[in-house]
């Protein structure tokens, strides 16, 4: 099924839409006061108070614990565990991201 890619609403989320352009599926929906990222058909990642957030999963976990991020806290409810913060440095350089991402994307896939 193909998806219309979603029309970003601030310079944060058009950012990381022109950073992610290239994976293959990639798109974006607004949900819950943030965006929900999508790619290859799965549900890799949330923008939220101006953070990015990637699935991760025990293989891709201790890249974000060794650098102390914390995992998404939604506005209500208990925390994401599955999800935590993408380091800036990572964000401001494409082909790092693009390779988190992808690691995301393994994560979702194993945790289908």
């Amino acid at each position: 099924m193909s998806r219309k890619r979603q029309r970003p609403t601030d310079s944060f989320v058009a950012f990381i839409a022109d950073q992610l352009d290239e994976l293959p599926g990639y798109w974006a929906r607004p949900m819950f006061g943030g965006h929900g990222l999508y790619a290859e058909g799965c549900f890799i990642g949330i923008i939220a108070g101006g953070r990015l957030y990637f699935r991760t999963d025990e293989q891709s976990r201790p890249d974000y614990t060794r650098r102390n991020m914390p995992v998404f806290q939604p506005p209500k409810g208990p925390p994401l565990r599955n999800y935590y913060e993408v380091p800036a440095d990572v964000i401001e350089d494409r082909l790092l991201l693009m390779e988190w991402a992808q690691r995301a994307i393994a994560a979702a896939q194993r945790q289908a």
